[in-house]
């Protein structure tokens, strides 16, 4: 098996538990127990992440990073506007 295929594969997992976390975050209408960090330090990471991915020229992690940057950014929205609202 080629080692894309694995690294898509891995990726995929990865964003669709993230976005099953979001989708709780938007059901749950307080942001009790999600650390005020938490999205602070997985823009920060993912920024890193995608920069060092693009200076390696690996796809795999280009996206995978950039759409846990996304994620990480929507997940901060959400919680800023639930805390804001309770």
């Amino acid at each position: 098996m080629p080692p894309e295929v694995i690294g898509w594969a891995a990726s995929a997992i990865l964003l669709a538990t993230l976005i099953r976390q979001i989708a709780t975050q938007l059901r749950d209408c307080s942001a009790r127990g999600v650390s005020r960090w938490l999205f602070v330090g997985q823009i920060a990471a993912s920024v890193g992440f995608v920069t060092y991915s693009a200076m390696v020229g690996d796809w795999v992690f280009i996206v995978t990073n950039a759409c846990i940057l996304v994620t990480a950014i929507v997940g901060q929205i959400v919680t800023w506007r639930r805390r804001r609202s309770a």
